[in-house]
């Protein structure tokens, strides 16, 4: 063509874009600025989209500029483009200053938002914004708002928020997109419903690669490892590629239900039989497998052998070594764990305390002393323990040790009566992988009770009629006292309750938990 015009130039560029050479759009821009032919705002809003596919922050906060000074700084499709750039980007901060400047907004822009803040781990946000398109537009959601909103409640463990965005997608008719049903197994899996995340998986007639890989992950983290291993196999039977993450969660399942010979045939199959060439998460996964049966030296063996990528890989790594060492006593290698981590100035406390601790149970308590006093003279301050439930449309966060929120005296004094019952069937509250200097027994008691997960249940037994499950969620990994504690009181008071910690669910009925003291 002699003299392009504007409509051939971008439809080339969207071209490009849909058949995934992003790249091309770029460049096919630059040219177009070198000519005379006036980009309008589909051309802009096409580019803009390229750099969101390339998640290229620096090129697309320059074709923004561009935009404000050929006047489409307030066009509408050009600004919903901005708002999903900015949020691929991970600069939410920079999509919410578009989505402010909008007089007018459609649903792509809305959506767009809303994923912005669930891709990007700020679900409270993302669930705002859905209460303020629900109050200010009344076209329903469509299936990605939806699965964005899913993603939050799954994110936050906000069971009820969850439920009613299953309602909303039941209404609207979205059951049979595979993003939705997979969002939903996903956020009922995480919020301790398996059987939900259960239900709706086996509705699906025929499972995508997502789904198979959301309920495979949920199965794991409820210990329920010969389950994963079962939809692993199945999956492969009927044609379905399992990817990185597929095999992330089998991995994991193996490693909470000790399957370690299970674990390492996966591993090992990975890329001869599926293509997926194993990463450091993978092998991350083994060290966890085989810390949880007490094998350490292999576990460090490999640990040192691990190619990591980035800081966070490491850590997760090496912090799985440090804490399994710490439970087993086994010093020497919590030592080199733990200065692995404070020389990538990852976890730092995290590796301070847990030394801590391995050091008071081996007896070394001046060793255990003088770490907890460098953290102090080196400001490095840990993140409290907390744990909270969500009643009604509300969330009660409660912190280790702190009772000043409403009907703190009741939750003391309620704590005191489950422990003097609990002793009568025999329970003996202790220190278990915890540091205590100086302290009588009877005090160590009133601090390991005063945990947060505790304080938790204690007034969700107080407000939640009997009847309904308890579901308390926690920051970090439940301790093995609080463990035994909440064992004795489903006993005593005859009610389900349901943990969710750092590493996976635990799920207390008639005095036993469904890891089978195994986690």
């Amino acid at each position: 063509m002699p003299e392009p015009n504007v409509v051939s130039w971008t439809s080339l560029m969207a071209g490009y874009v849909t058949s995934d050479q992003a790249g091309l759009t770029l460049g096919m821009y630059v040219k177009m600025l070198e000519t005379s032919v006036k980009p309008n705002d589909f051309t802009v809003s096409t580019v803009v989209k390229a750099c969101s596919i390339l998640a290229e922050l620096e090129a697309g906060k320059k074709i923004h500029a561009h935009a404000e000074v050929m006047g489409y700084g307030t066009d509408l499709v050009v600004c919903s483009s901005l708002v999903c750039m900015y949020g691929n980007c991970n600069d939410v901060d920079g999509a919410r200053s578009v989505f402010d400047s909008m007089d007018h907004r459609n649903i792509v822009t809305w959506t767009s938002m809303i994923a912005a803040y669930a891709q990007n781990g700020r679900g409270s946000e993302a669930l705002e914004v859905f209460r303020l398109f629900n109050s200010m537009v009344r076209v329903r959601a469509n299936d990605f708002m939806l699965a964005s909103v899913i993603s939050a409640c799954s994110s936050l463990g906000k069971l009820v928020a969850g439920r009613a965005s299953h309602g909303a997608v039941i209404r609207g008719g979205h059951e049979v997109n595979d993003v939705v049903t997979s969002t939903l197994v996903d956020m009922y899996g995480k919020s301790g419903c398996f059987d939900y995340s259960w239900k709706i998986f086996k509705r699906i007639p025929n499972p995508s690669v997502v789904e198979y890989t959301s309920i495979i992950v949920g199965a794991s983290k409820y210990g329920l490892g010969k389950l994963s291993i079962e939809l692993f196999e199945e999956m492969v039977e009927r044609g379905v590629k399992p990817n990185d993450v597929t095999f992330v969660g089998v991995l994991h399942g193996c490693s909470h239900s000790g399957l370690v010979d299970e674990g390492l045939g996966f591993l090992n199959s990975m890329l001869e039989k599926h293509g997926v060439e194993p990463e450091a998460k993978h092998y991350t996964c083994v060290v966890d497998m085989y810390c949880r049966v007490g094998r350490l030296d292999e576990a460090h063996k490999l640990a040192k052998s691990i190619h990591v990528e980035t800081p966070a890989e490491g850590a997760l790594l090496w912090g799985t070594l440090l804490s399994a060492s710490r439970l087993h006593g086994r010093v020497d290698i919590a030592q080199e764990a733990s200065r692995r981590l404070i020389e990538s100035n990852q976890q730092v406390a995290g590796a301070y305390v847990t030394l801590s601790n391995a050091y008071a149970s081996t007896g070394e308590w001046e060793i255990a002393h003088g770490l907890r006093s460098q953290m102090k003279q080196a400001g490095v301050v840990k993140d409290p323990g907390c744990s909270w439930v969500e009643i009604r449309d509300s969330t009660f966060v409660f912190h280790a040790g702190n009772l000043s929120f409403e009907r703190g005296e009741d939750v003391l004094r309620l704590l005191r009566e489950l422990e003097g019952r609990m002793k009568e069937r025999g329970y003996a509250g202790g220190s278990l992988g915890l540091v205590f200097f100086e302290v009588e027994q009877e005090a160590k008691e009133e601090i390991v009770s005063l945990h947060s997960e505790r304080l938790a249940l204690a007034f969700a037994l107080i407000v939640i009629p009997k009847g309904i499950t308890i579901r308390v969620m926690k920051n970090l990994r439940m301790c093995k006292d609080c463990h035994e504690a909440f064992k004795a009181i489903s006993g005593i008071v005859e009610r389900d309750f349901i943990v969710r910690d750092v590493n996976r669910f635990h799920h207390f009925r008639d005095g036993s938990c469904s890891c089978g003291d195994f986690w």
